[in-house]
């Protein structure tokens, strides 16, 4: 089994492509040098995802076997460029290091405190209804605004885009044919992810932050991009709520948009996750439970639905 061929495809900014050559016992760093080969990206800078929602696959042990990662033979995966590890400027005033991961949180929190800061950035809650990450969009990108018709809205521009672009938006892409993804992404069971994020973020020429409470780790949409602008939502595994910076007087002010610049607004952000984390404020995507919307069988975590979806065609899933 370990010698058994591992055929991949793979979605990159240069179009699909195929991965040769790879077994399961072939290692994540064989893995790494095919995909920089033939998607122009330097091996530490690879970023995968996959399933569905998409999820960051976690390729950082280099001599670990293929067989140890979740994929099979058939699989496409979305390969992107990791730029959070490009340092930039925090502010014309210092050098502080935007990287997520070398924030000093407690250094920019305290520096804000003593700059007598004005507000606080908070977590608005948004319904468990299978919309909650068009809901959160719309919400960031329009300072705070909560439409109960927003979802449809931000769904029907998603499919309209993907639509009138066959080529970017292909079959190995969106996981399924243009046709049909224009179909299912309108359906309001449809849940969103990393592909939907990635649309929007163009959409509205903003940087889109997720914010994973479980691994504290921020997937940043849009950051190849050069955009001025940055929102924030943070994700439990399944639900996406909205982070608000609201003033702390009686003004009532928010404010959802800041600089891509903006160190202290994404420490808070950071502070936020793992305050959750620590409460255990999110979902084992392994544990939760589902149901197919097609024929209410009952499924249990993410890999029961994606075996599911494989054996039946059925992709609608929700909460159960």
């Amino acid at each position: 089994m370990a010698g058994q061929p591992l055929r991949l495809r793979i979605q990159t900014k240069l179009g699909p492509k195929v991965l040769d050559g790879l077994f399961l016992n072939s290692t994540i760093e064989k893995l790494k040098s095919a995909i920089s080969e033939v998607a122009n990206i330097p091996q530490n800078r690879i970023k995968v995802r996959q399933g569905y929602p998409p999820r960051v696959v976690d390729i950082t042990d280099d001599q670990a076997q293929l067989s140890s990662l979740p994929f099979r033979s058939g699989d496409t995966l979305i390969v992107e460029e990791d730029l959070s590890i490009i340092t930039e400027t925090a502010s014309t005033s210092d050098n502080s290091v935007e990287n997520p991961s070398t924030l000093d949180i407690d250094s920019l929190l305290t520096k804000q405190l003593e700059e007598g800061a004005s507000g606080i950035l908070t977590r608005r809650v948004v319904p468990a209804d299978n919309s909650c990450l068009f809901t959160s969009t719309y919400l960031v990108m329009n300072q705070g605004a909560f439409d109960t018709k927003a979802a449809s809205e931000l769904r029907n521009i998603i499919a309209n885009i993907v639509s009138k672009d066959p080529v970017t938006y292909s079959e190995a892409f969106l996981g399924k044919p243009n046709k049909d993804y224009c179909s299912w992404i309108k359906d309001h069971n449809s849940w969103g992810g990393g592909i939907e994020l990635f649309i929007l973020s163009q959409y509205f020429s903003t940087e889109i932050a997720v914010v994973d409470t479980q691994s504290g780790r921020v997937d940043r949409f849009g950051e190849d991009r050069s955009y001025d602008d940055r929102v924030f939502v943070i994700y439990d595994g399944i639900h996406y709520d909205p982070l608000v910076y609201e003033a702390v007087d009686q003004s009532g002010a928010v404010a959802t948009k800041f600089s891509i610049h903006n160190a202290v607004i994404l420490a808070q952000a950071l502070e936020l996750a793992s305050e959750a984390k620590s409460i255990r404020q999110f979902t084992d995507v392994e544990g939760f439970s589902l149901r197919c919307l097609a024929c209410q069988a009952p499924l249990r975590g993410q890999r029961e639905a994606q075996t599911h979806a494989k054996s039946t065609g059925h992709i609608n899933f929700g909460e159960y």
